[in-house]
């Protein structure tokens, strides 16, 4: 049967117009999800910049008339919130450290090395990342605080503590930070996909496991360590609950906390509030922006596996 080239024309005109009114509706629909995914930060930004008895007068939409004094205000009023700022950086870069070191350790060893329970171990690994935080919020603060047995086990004259009394201390919030499942399994899934000829030549030339996880292993998983790290970090940054119940002098509080006790002084003050929020905001989003094609990458190796 002979299809006339006048039909054939119109069916790939057809083709062509369907497949741009699509694109054009995908790039709405992108386009309209950004705009209001923006327009928090974005007016949060236009108020904090307005000053105070002209946070209701239009124009809304830019500052006008443009000021800083509610930015001189959060750093000169309050004259912990350079501390706040301090504690949440010391807090979020120990704890970031820390975990990518541990969960790359346990998922390494997870992923390479044959000891007994391996298995087991890893499914309650896994069990526990089905847990909700909130489950293990008392226990978690029994072993930093006081103990799970108060004044400790006695064996003869020897007490043994059960806890670390680590309350309002900034290592009572690194501590239970120092490693998570889920970077576990993340590392573990990342390292079964790792090419184990590598390691084979590393022990032909004498290298011990030590050395084979910090000279080949380490460097070559950059990606992976370096999107743990950012995960982490915002994490740790962003962490509420957890610093609230351990934390108890205003000078130890981190910024989410101080912001909080912060709001709580001006909450009739919206645009100064919202210039102290972007204090909390703007580093995640710079970070974010800088290093998002790592995120991208580390996604989809993730689930990739060996065998």
């Amino acid at each position: 049967m002979t299809t006339f080239p006048l039909f054939r024309t119109k069916s790939i005109d057809r083709d062509i117009l369907f497949d741009r009114i699509r694109k054009l509706f995908f790039y709405a629909i992108l386009i309209s999800w950004g705009a209001l995914s923006l327009a928090p930060l974005y007016f949060t930004l236009v108020f904090s910049l307005k000053p105070i008895e002209n946070a209701y007068t239009p124009p809304i939409w830019w500052p006008i008339p443009f000021t800083l004094e509610n930015y001189q205000t959060i750093l000169q009023t309050f004259d912990l919130f350079p501390r706040w700022v301090f504690n949440s950086v010391y807090i979020s870069v120990l704890v970031t450290i820390f975990r990518v070191l541990f969960c790359a350790m346990a998922g390494y060893a997870f992923a390479r090395i044959a000891f007994p329970l391996k298995n087991f171990l890893f499914n309650l690994l896994l069990i526990s990342m089905m847990m909700p935080g909130v489950v293990t919020l008392i226990p978690s603060f029994l072993i930093i605080g006081p103990g799970l047995i108060r004044g400790g086990l006695h064996l003869g004259n020897l007490t043994i503590p059960t806890g670390f009394n680590l309350i309002d201390s900034p290592w009572g919030v690194i501590v239970p930070g120092m490693a998570d499942a889920f970077g576990v399994f993340m590392m573990t899934q990342f390292y079964k996909s790792f090419p184990k000829e590598l390691e084979e030549a590393a022990m032909i030339d004498g290298a011990g496991r030590w050395g084979i996880f910090f000279r080949i292993v380490l460097p070559i998983s950059q990606t992976q360590l370096l999107t743990l790290a950012l995960l982490t970090f915002q994490g740790a940054w962003n962490n509420f609950m957890w610093p609230l119940l351990v934390l108890r002098s205003p000078e130890n509080f981190t910024l989410p906390i101080g912001l909080q006790w912060f709001r709580g002084e001006y909450y009739t003050l919206y645009s100064v509030v919202l210039a102290g929020s972007l204090f909390n905001t703007l580093p995640i989003l710079i970070i974010f922006f800088l290093f998002q094609r790592y995120f991208v990458r580390s996604i989809a190796s993730t689930g990739s596996k060996e065998g």
